[in-house]
């Protein structure tokens, strides 16, 4: 990624006083569109008085036969997702300015994501970036705007997963 501009604290804008920041919530993966997503997130989240909020989601360990090896399975993808967290939380910090809520679920992404955005009133935009595939957008993205779009409380955000940061940086 390029360098960011210089980063100055988010600014409060004009929420009423003890009204808390809109979190703009990011799902942590590994392919290559999360990080647009992360960026365009982190700068509009900049630039409205907001914050960003990452969630990883760990699959539950399928292992019923031996507990103790289901419990280090466990065990390392919790750290894995956690160092995975960390790593995006900086790249947040750098193009904010400001550390970003981290959440930790278990379980099938679709229905943890969805769960999440009903349990924190705080997150008030879902960000995806599109793949640029040929498959389609991503399974996240096409299970949202096929079955899930319109129970959700909050507007979903969908960036073009092939942006450069120049771009993103001219959208927000």
């Amino acid at each position: 990624m390029s360098d960011a501009p210089a980063v100055s604290p988010a600014p409060e804008g004009n929420r009423p006083t003890g009204e808390r920041a809109a979190v703009f919530l990011v799902v942590v993966d590994n392919s290559p569109e999360m990080r647009v997503a992360l960026r365009w997130a982190s700068l509009r989240a900049r630039r409205t008085g907001g914050k960003v909020g990452l969630v990883r989601v760990i699959r539950e360990a399928d292992f019923q036969h031996w507990a103790a090896v289901r419990n280090l399975m466990q065990s390392e993808a919790r750290e894995e997702a956690e160092q995975l967290l960390q790593e995006h939380a900086a790249e947040v910090f750098r193009l904010h300015g400001g550390m970003p809520t981290l959440y930790l679920r278990e379980g099938e992404t679709k229905s943890a994501v969805v769960e999440l955005i009903q349990e924190d009133k705080d997150i008030r935009i879902l960000v995806l970036a599109a793949s640029t595939g040929r498959r389609g957008p991503g399974p996240l993205i096409t299970h949202l705007t096929k079955k899930v779009i319109g129970q959700l409380r909050i507007p979903v955000t969908i960036i073009p997963g092939g942006l450069s940061d120049e771009q993103i940086d001219t959208l927000v």
